[in-house]
């Protein structure tokens, strides 16, 4: 759309606005979300004809037994919700928005090929092979963008911007906090989006409470990925400038519709869970352009509630290896509190309610140096 109608602005004015990256990151957003609630109900009446149906595990809280039979695999409408809305409204012309998008696909593959084998040999691949994946398109992914992209400027003091490698990582709060990793770089960006991706993945274990985490994390990036897009408002925050990441903001609104839209069906009492097809992608998502828009680091922040649930598996695992005892009742942690008498309903607004006050914490980092 913006190839097709922005060419006939000199003939119909009105079209002049798809070179705003808010008007189209507004039309993306919703285009993401009618094309996620559409396809809903048709692709859940498809999977339950298919029986790809959740299986609850027995050890977990009871109250997940009436769960069982809830058709799975519905992140697939997710993806292609936010593919179909990322290219009808970016600029196709972006090299790096189709490294994104093709990045994101490929670990909705993994996550794919994982949930089919779970639900049609019984069992899914082993943990080490998805891992072994992850890796390996995370490293294809984290190279290309160092070769698509040459470096980054950002003023840091005075009024001329400092040109930095875009293997540099900048700490958040501080100026000129900026160093370079070399090709340390790589090992570290596809820890960023293996990270990443498998912290959603932990987190998707109750109604509403990944879908609902990630689409904040989206609108928070979605307002860095426009400052960072933007020549004027980087250098007044003295944030790296990227000039592509306007395009990226489209593409985050784009992934925030679509969350919305499969929220509409994945709330409570659930109609259709995202199974690792949708987790995964949606984890490496906002991975990629974290490292793209050179805030690596304030994924901690943004993404908080993701990293409390991973180092629960972390701190459970470890703590019960060495001393056979284990520090929460379960892992991940929302499991913790919903044995220890919190509903489901209340597990999930508080922690959307720690995602929002991170969000809000990480966009003061625009401020606080």
């Amino acid at each position: 759309m913006f190839h097709l109608l922005y060419l006939l602005k000199e003939d119909f004015i009105i079209f002049n606005v798809f070179r705003y990256i808010t008007f189209r990151s507004f039309g993306a957003g919703v285009t993401a979300f009618l094309i996620s609630i559409i396809l809903g109900g048709y692709f859940i009446k498809f999977l339950s004809s298919r029986q790809f149906k959740e299986s609850i595990r027995d050890d977990g809280p009871q109250s997940h037994q009436s769960k069982a039979g809830t058709p799975t695999m519905g992140g697939a409408f997710i993806v292609v919700a936010i593919t179909i809305s990322t290219i009808l409204w970016v600029d196709l012309s972006s090299q790096v928005m189709w490294t994104v998008l093709l990045f994101t696909f490929s670990y909705a593959l993994i996550g794919f090929l994982d949930d089919w084998l779970k639900y049609t040999k019984g069992r899914g691949m082993s943990a080490r092979l998805k891992f072994f994946l992850q890796i390996v398109f995370g490293t294809l992914f984290v190279v290309l963008i160092l070769s698509e992209m040459n470096g980054f400027s950002m003023l840091v003091s005075g009024t001329e911007a400092n040109e930095y490698p875009f293997t540099s990582i900048i700490i958040p709060f501080f100026k000129k906090a900026v160093f370079d990793l070399g090709w340390f770089y790589i090992p570290f960006g596809v820890l960023v989006v293996v990270g990443a991706s498998n912290s959603v993945n932990l987190t998707d274990g109750l109604d509403g409470l990944a879908i609902g985490s990630i689409s904040v994390a989206a609108a928070t990036y979605l307002i860095f990925c426009y400052l960072s897009g933007h020549l004027e408002f980087s250098s007044y925050l003295q944030i790296p400038y990227i000039p592509q990441g306007g395009e990226l903001a489209v593409y985050l609104a784009a992934v925030g519709g679509a969350c919305l839209g499969f929220l509409w069906y994945n709330s409570h009492p659930a109609e259709v869970f995202m199974g690792d097809v949708g987790s995964l992608a949606l984890g490496a998502a906002i991975g990629s352009v974290a490292l793209i828009i050179k805030q690596e680091l304030l994924l901690v922040l943004v993404g908080g509630l993701f990293v409390m649930e991973a180092l629960s598996v972390i701190i459970q695992v470890i703590s019960f290896k060495l001393t056979g005892k284990r520090v929460f009742k379960m892992a991940p942690l929302h499991h913790h509190f919903e044995l220890s008498g919190w509903s489901e309903s209340k597990v999930v607004i508080r922690f959307w309610i720690i995602s929002l006050v991170l969000a809000l914490f990480a966009l003061s980092t625009l401020k606080l140096r």
